[in-house]
């Protein structure tokens, strides 16, 4: 990972190196910076999408 790896902390909303919080504050690691500073988008995305597949899986 160049760079990296790249976490986003959920404490301070920052986009942190390896040496930031504690692994319970963030997410990733992500490869670049930029991934990182787009998780939470990610996030959702990905929540929007498996909800649409529970909604279909359940006959909604």
């Amino acid at each position: 990972m160049a760079g990296g790896p790249w976490y986003f902390c959920l404490k301070h909303h920052t986009v942190e190196p390896l040496e930031g919080c504690a692994e319970k504050h963030r997410l990733g690691p992500y490869e670049t910076r930029e991934e990182a500073e787009r998780s939470l988008q990610s996030v959702a995305e990905r929540n929007e999408e498996l909800d649409a597949e529970d909604r279909a899986w359940k006959g909604d």
